[in-house]
């Protein structure tokens, strides 16, 4: 095939995205039908196309309420779908959330509630606990998105200060059988934190106090009491052993149809992993190092080499607000570490179409992305700095937009050494 890293790479992206669709992936985990009631809850960027391919494939009366950000809504037959505050909370998140647990309480043995979970599901639904308000929700959700911190530690917070999160809706769902399926956005792939778990009982995690003291949250005295004192009261632990849950999609997912696609091309495929995670920035300088390394062996002969990733890239802001993403900061971070190497190219996207504050997935960088837009009066390494690296591919038209893509397994991250003549 002909060589066109700009338009190869990104066609890898989207074969990664259309591979952990919803319609690609739920057929193969529809549950065995209830002699009762089935009742469809969710929350997250996937949930609602979770939803209508659900009803597409359920030939028997289905209810229930499903919440996701706004402009990611899809149109259903009976299943309800609210939009709600991403990734900051608001007021339909909290009657989402209320909403949600209504819609659970007074079933039986015999009936079913499917939860249809992916990432973003936690601001989604906002249920606070005696003694804090939506606003505090909101103060300390902010605080959390701009430290660094991991979506690990970001959720186990979150589940501290909510009364629906952390196994507590499926509780409230008791007896009623119940079957999760989940789209993961996190490394690991532990279904306890993604969406922060609202059906899931939640695993031994870190104390909160110790992640409010990482990151000196600057949030009151008097909510960091009410957080490192709340212990989630899950007392009926059987009534979780029953249940099944089912990781339908993860980053891997994405990565691996990705690389069967590239090797049908005749390229060489490295992965490095989809649990790849940490400070933007950081990894793109490793990243870096490796395809330097690699691009000094690779002759005029040899055929391109792409190195596959996923995880979660992470951004610590300042006093700057910031435009842009993880993965803008990644892949402007590994464009000034290649140092125009004129061998290697790049794509950084988000999977779920929308990188931080961004209108953009992401970006790509070509050999002489630093070098146009320095001709055209930017400064790459002032806007790094500024956290404002979506106006560097926005400017320079490497910005990458799908819209929502109503997917999400975290980031999709390519390199691509390229020796020979394209």
């Amino acid at each position: 095939m002909d060589l066109q890293p700009e338009i190869n790479l990104k066609k890898l992206f989207y074969v990664g995205v259309e591979a952990v669709s919803p319609e690609k992936r739920i057929p193969r985990h529809l549950p065995k039908k209830p002699k009762g009631r089935t009742i469809v809850i969710g929350a997250g960027k996937a949930s609602a196309w979770m939803a209508k391919v659900l009803e597409e494939l359920w030939d028997e009366p289905l209810s229930g309420v499903v919440v996701v950000p706004y402009e990611h809504k899809t149109n259903t037959r009976n299943i309800k779908i609210i939009e709600a505050g991403h990734p900051i909370p608001d007021q339909q998140s909290e009657n989402a959330a209320h909403e949600m647990m209504e819609v659970v309480s007074n079933l039986n043995a015999d009936d079913l509630v499917i939860s249809l979970m992916s990432g973003g599901g936690s601001s989604l639904l906002a249920y606070p606990i005696e003694g804090i308000a939506l606003q505090d929700i909101k103060l300390i959700n902010r605080a959390l998105l701009s430290s660094g911190a991991s979506i690990k530690e970001i959720n186990t917070v979150r589940q501290a200060m909510s009364g629906i999160k952390g196994g507590q809706l499926r509780l409230a769902a008791l007896p009623a059988q119940i079957v999760t399926l989940v789209m993961s956005d996190v490394a690991g792939d532990d279904p306890s934190i993604i969406a922060s778990g609202p059906t899931i009982l939640p695993t031994d995690s870190e104390p909160v106090s110790d992640i409010l003291k990482r990151y000196d949250l600057n949030i009151p005295d008097k909510l960091k009491k009410i957080l490192t004192n709340r212990r989630l009261n899950i007392l009926n632990r059987e009534g979780f052993q029953a249940d099944t849950v089912n990781i339908i999609a993860r980053a891997g997912d994405a990565l691996e149809a990705a690389a069967t696609q590239a090797k049908k091309w005749g390229w060489d495929v490295i992965n490095l992993g989809d649990s790849i995670s940490g400070i933007a920035t950081e990894i793109a300088k490793i990243n870096a190092e490796e395809a330097l390394k690699m691009a000094t062996f690779r002759s005029t002969t040899s055929p391109p080499l792409i190195l596959l990733s996923g995880g979660e890239a992470t951004v610590s802001l300042n006093s700057a607000t910031g435009y842009g993403g993880p993965n803008s900061e990644y892949l402007l971070a590994l464009a000034l570490t290649l140092n125009h190497d004129p061998k290697i190219w790049a794509l950084a996207c988000d999977t779920d179409g929308i990188d931080g504050n961004s209108q953009n997935a992401g970006g790509f960088l070509t050999p002489y992305s630093i070098a146009g837009a320095t001709e055209l009066g930017l400064d790459p390494t002032g806007l790094l700095a500024a956290h404002r690296s979506a106006e560097f591919f926005d400017i320079l038209g490497h910005n990458v937009v799908t819209g929502p893509t109503l997917t999400n397994v975290n980031d999709f991250r390519s390199i691509a050494i390229c020796a020979g003549a394209y």
